[in-house]
């Protein structure tokens, strides 16, 4: 108890640096956080494209009833086929006006004859999609265009990559920053109080008795800064949730509470804990000599 009286009498001592340093942790964990909630919906995005994989055939106009039975009966061939969707024009404009209801001046000058028939063609295999992908691609005279989910779930890999190398980088940089701020810190505060060091020190004091206050002090950053990031991180993301899964209909992108919560806030902890001993410790390390 003496030990956290002579280090939250440190802290007060010099309340602006202190200050500095609880809102650098703080704002460190706020993006880790952060970035690791915003990466666990974008996952489960991507999930939901690759365990959904789908193609869609959209048919030239003035193809008979025997041609369309004919590549109904090809699709059938291929493997692993889960679900063939025949879509006809009237059905077409059936789930169009079903999709701008509310705005019947996008349905008005909408007929069926304009809107083209198409197969939607599911599988448990999407390789089995390319296939037929690149084999109707060169049907010209029947198809009109193909529309693979593969182009998607591409984009969204893409995207995803980004974000994530980004998110690293920032947190890298965040991390680096915190600990040379904690280290900086250290080292001004043991120089401020390097008279009162000498005298312990000749007193018979062992460099680890003199270096205690400053350590407890670096894990009280680490502690209380990522505790309280990720506590305001979560409530952020957490009170937004029904308007996120909204934007992302039928997709979950913030799940319900979990064992994964927890884990995560205990693992944080221990690595702010961590940043703030190892970075407090080298600048005791580094300054206490005598």
């Amino acid at each position: 108890m003496g030990l956290l009286k002579l280090t939250l009498h440190h802290i007060r001592r010099s309340p602006f640096q202190s200050a500095i340093a609880f809102l650098t942790v703080f704002t460190c964990f706020f993006i880790l956080n952060f970035f690791l909630l915003v990466n666990r919906g974008l996952s489960g995005v991507l999930n939901h494209f690759e365990s959904k994989p789908e193609i869609t055939i959209f048919l030239k106009d003035g193809l008979d009833e025997a041609k369309v039975e004919s590549i109904q009966k090809e699709l059938a061939s291929y493997p692993e086929v889960k679900e063939i969707r025949y879509i006809s024009k009237e059905k077409a404009l059936s789930l169009y006006k079903e999709m701008n209801k509310d705005n019947p001046l996008l349905t008005e000058m909408v007929t069926a004859s304009i809107l083209p028939a198409s197969f939607e063609v599911s599988a448990f295999n999407p390789k089995v999609l390319e296939d037929i992908a690149q084999n109707f691609s060169s049907k010209k005279d029947i198809v009109d265009e193909i529309i693979y989910q593969k182009d998607i779930i591409q984009s969204l890999l893409s995207w995803t990559k980004i974000i994530r190398q980004s998110g690293l980088v920032l947190i890298s940089v965040s991390v680096l920053i915190v600990f040379v701020m904690i280290f900086t810190l250290i080292g001004m505060k043991i120089n401020n109080r390097k008279d009162e060091i000498k005298i312990s020190r000749l007193l018979g004091a062992s460099k680890f008795y003199v270096k205690r206050p400053f350590l407890l002090e670096g894990v009280i950053y680490g502690f209380f800064g990522s505790l309280l990031g990720f506590l305001l991180s979560f409530l952020i993301i957490y009170n937004l949730r029904s308007l996120i899964n909204a934007f992302f209909q039928p997709i979950i992108f913030v799940s319900e509470l979990s064992l994964f919560e927890p884990l995560l806030l205990a693992i944080e902890i221990l690595l702010g804990i961590l940043i703030g001993l190892s970075a407090s410790w080298l600048g005791a390390r580094r300054y206490i000599k005598w």
